[in-house]
């Protein structure tokens, strides 16, 4: 149990109906620390109703940090939901390398670059120091990280609404402080591809992963093996809009031979 669960735990149940915000901290805490919890362990931990925890559960499944299942709620990705930024930075680590080397030689002659939310582009975002001077534009806080005070990186972070489930700043704001801009080039990732198009499970990323393609001159996706296994409700943009659609080598034939098929210029990392 986290410091947050044991203060709250316990006593006055009038003490949760007054906190909310730090009872759902203290939920999402014990959720992604333990993989799933049940709903009964949650009500009986924080002493409150099985109808608050269901409300508690709907607002972080809302805000992007767990799904709800039935009898309670899980951490662990899954066809429809990828996970919290945690859980993303640590999967297919040398799929998301392999990419990030294969597209790093596109950024060539490009001054201005945007970079995503994504954990696969994060990957080659902490390379484009071998190939500055660049000016970089993101609004993920990992790549914030990753490359301030790096020599040779002009470094842009876009504002709006933080999103800690998503670590980046997304939003009206977000996008209305992108579509001023131009860039040489973009990449992208995405939950889901699927029927020749990408999809996201929230509509705030659509939004301004949309703005930042439209400022780009050359967009460039780069999706592993896994996103052809998955499923995703807001439509992104048909793999056709992308200049580039990279994949990993562990992506079948089959696959890349049905990419293809629906007009995508795909190039298969490694190859």
């Amino acid at each position: 149990m986290s410091e947050i669960s044991r203060e709250l735990a316990g006593g006055d149940p009038g003490r949760h109906s007054k906190g909310p915000r730090r009872r759902q901290e203290a939920i999402r805490e014990r959720v992604l620390a333990d993989g799933f919890v049940r709903l009964e362990e949650l009500a009986r931990e924080f002493n409150i109703s099985t109808m608050t925890v269901h409300r508690d559960l709907d607002e972080l499944e809302a805000q992007g940090w767990l799904r709800k299942i039935r009898g309670g709620a899980t951490s662990r990705p899954s066809a429809l939901y990828h996970g919290d930024v945690r859980h993303r930075l640590q999967a297919e680590v040398e799929a998301k390398e392999e990419l990030a080397l294969a597209a790093l030689p596109l950024v060539d002659q490009a001054q201005v670059v945007m970079v995503d939310d994504s954990t696969t582009v994060l990957r080659l975002a902490r390379l484009l120091p071998q190939v500055s001077p660049l000016t970089v534009v993101t609004y993920f806080l990992p790549a914030i990280n990753a490359l301030a005070g790096e020599a040779g990186i002009d470094l842009m972070s876009v504002g709006g609404t933080y999103y800690p489930a998503y670590d980046a700043f997304l939003g009206i704001h977000a996008v209305e402080a992108i579509r001023p801009l131009r860039a040489d080039i973009a990449f992208v990732s995405t939950t889901a591809v699927t029927d020749g198009a990408c999809y996201h499970q929230s509509q705030e990323t659509v939004q301004v992963k949309r703005a930042l393609m439209a400022a780009a001159e050359v967009k460039v996706l780069l999706v592993d093996h896994t996103k052809f296994q998955r499923r995703a409700l807001h439509r992104l943009d048909s793999l056709t809009e992308f200049d580039h659609v990279i994949v990993d080598s562990r992506t079948d034939a089959a696959t890349v031979e049905a990419l293809r098929r629906y007009g995508a210029n795909v190039e298969v990392a490694g190859f």
